[in-house]
């Protein structure tokens, strides 16, 4: 696949340090990210283009980005509806970065600026671009939501000026608060440190943030989620629902968690097909 870089040259910040995989790690669980960038989907052959494009954010803890069944798996589901999709491969907070806390952020708020620079290349609509996350990518992709306004390095270029906000915004099993009690504990710990300060993690949960400005959001979530408390999807729809937001919300009785773009024979296969449904109207 086509593999864009989000800069030309240095990304902002410092520190990066590749950490040693242990033995047999899959290659389909990506780490040491030192240059993020997003990877190119195009409708496959014979599919018309929608004109659409998503902004894929895979899930991982904040340890690792899941490019297989939250990126590649996903954009193909999504390209045979004729949707153009870009998987980020994000920066890892843990990986020594001085600013942890806010590469990822960084990396899909340039990744929307970058997606819409080359729209018309692409003929893709600059305001059709939206952002799809799954678990600790659901939690990037409501920062996103909440964020995209928030430069949190200077500007490298002109681009980095640019609008980043997304046309909506799906977050699927999401991480959502950072709070002891609901959070994820490997992912909260991996993105603020292993201790870290009430201010920080009210800073990083965004449902604390949403405004009269936060795109509208697709939410998805199985009960039977063992990883990541359902709590966190109905908290999004709350602070949305507070602010007047669109906000659509499927809880699905099973799945667990980690369904991707759905798992056969279960409901929760249709969440693409429901969202696909929801962002015509969103969009039109």
């Amino acid at each position: 696949m086509e593999r864009v870089p989000l800069w030309p040259g240095a990304v902002p910040g410092t520190g990066f340090q590749a950490q040693p995989l242990p033995a047999g790690f899959p290659d389909i669980l990506i780490r040491n990210v030192a240059r993020p960038e997003i990877r190119v989907f195009p409708p496959p052959a014979g599919v018309p283009s929608n004109g659409l494009s998503l902004l894929l954010l895979p899930g991982g803890a904040y340890s690792w980005v899941s490019i297989l069944n939250e990126g590649i798996e996903v954009a193909a589901r999504f390209g045979a509806m004729g949707y153009t999709t870009f998987v980020l491969v994000y920066r890892l907070p843990g990986e020594g970065w001085e600013q942890r806390a806010d590469v990822p952020l960084a990396d899909a708020r340039r990744a929307v600026q970058v997606i819409r620079l080359d729209a018309a290349r692409r003929q893709l609509r600059p305001d059709g671009i939206m952002a799809v996350g799954f678990s600790a990518g659901g939690h990037l992709a409501a920062s996103l939501a909440t964020g995209y306004g928030n430069r949190v390095f200077p500007a490298v270029d002109a681009l980095d000026d640019s609008d980043a906000r997304p046309a909506a915004v799906a977050a699927i099993y999401p991480v959502i608060s950072l709070s002891p009690d609901l959070g994820h504990h490997d992912s909260t710990a991996n993105l603020l440190g292993a201790n870290p300060t009430a201010e920080q993690i009210a800073r990083h949960s965004p449902a604390l943030h949403v405004t009269a400005d936060t795109p509208p959001m697709f939410l998805a979530h199985a009960l039977d989620d063992p990883a990541v408390k359902p709590e966190n999807t109905l908290v999004m729809m709350r602070a949305m629902t507070a602010a007047q937001r669109p906000v659509e919300v499927h809880m699905f009785e099973k799945g667990g968690h980690a369904f991707g773009a759905g798992r056969a024979n279960q409901p929760n296969k249709a969440w693409p097909d429901l969202f696909h449904a929801w962002a015509q109207t969103q969009l039109s």
